[in-house]
């Protein structure tokens, strides 16, 4: 597991701070000494296979259709099972396009829905970024009963989510009961020196029955606490993972003549851990 050098960290701490009156950055109690942890690995992906083949059908789903599938996003991509858009690249990785035609864009969205999910534990990737405005990579979870709770009663996890106009800044946010949409319990996290779709960075969250912490290279940016929450915490059951790659939505806004098409998420891992 990749760690930073004390250097490296205290740059992160200071940077955070300076951050800390625009950006939500990380404070000294958030990122005290953790206790070990011992965790056990019970689901991974490493992407390894052909070149163009689509990923593992015995671990990912594929979600599929016009624009944000009736999220009130205001997205513009298609969701397709393509291999342009999904597939692995042979040197164990796997890769989410994202491609304009036209007035036109495709691009994918993965989960494991039906096929595992986990209450509490560890949830991590290695991936690089696409950039851009419009571009809108996410890595998150959501709660196992959406189809029978719905949203955001189900609960959701935001492990990643990054702005393509602001290719070095991430947000970990949850979205439940009361706390959904722009009224979110959120942080973002600037990375001191380089921008996330350069290098491969891990993204993770620590998730147990009173709080979720959430990481950048194993540093602790942002722990949201149950007794935090005004609203319901509906963090006390299974959730399934997503990647994917949006391309505009009010999020983010919509792409400009400056956004490069296409652009691509390239995922290295992704692993899941329960506590030993």
């Amino acid at each position: 597991m990749k760690t930073k050098n004390n250097n490296t960290l205290w740059h992160a701490i200071v940077v955070s701070m300076l951050f800390l009156t625009t950006l939500p950055g990380c404070t000294p109690d958030e990122n005290q000494q953790l206790p070990s942890r011992n965790w056990q690995l019970v689901w991974s992906d490493d992407f390894n296979g052909t070149a163009g083949q689509l990923p593992d059908a015995a671990k990912w789903g594929f979600d599929l259709g016009t624009g944000d599938g009736g999220w009130g996003n205001q997205e513009l991509q298609n969701y397709s099972n393509n291999p342009n858009n999904v597939s692995l690249d042979g040197e164990g990785n796997l890769v989410i396009k994202a491609i304009q035609s036209g007035n036109s864009f495709t691009s994918a969205r993965i989960n494991t829905k039906g096929l595992f999910a986990q209450q509490y534990g560890r949830f991590e990737a290695r991936l690089k970024t696409p950039y851009g405005p419009g571009l809108w990579p996410a890595f998150w979870l959501l709660g196992e009963n959406i189809d029978t709770e719905g949203w955001p009663q189900c609960g959701e996890i935001d492990i990643m989510e990054l702005r393509g106009q602001q290719p070095d800044v991430i947000h970990g946010t949850i979205h439940g009961p009361g706390y959904s949409g722009g009224n979110s319990i959120t942080k973002g996290y600037a990375l001191p020196n380089g921008r996330f779709d350069t290098n491969y960075h891990i993204f993770a969250v620590e998730w147990d029955a009173d709080k979720i912490d959430f990481f950048v290279d194993d540093f602790l940016y942002h722990r949201i606490a149950k007794e935090d929450v005004k609203g319901q915490w509906v963090y006390n059951q299974p959730f399934y993972l997503i990647l994917n790659v949006a391309v505009g939505g009010t999020y983010v806004g919509f792409p400009t003549s400056q956004t490069p098409f296409p652009q691509v998420m390239v995922v290295d891992y992704v692993k899941v851990y329960k506590k030993g």
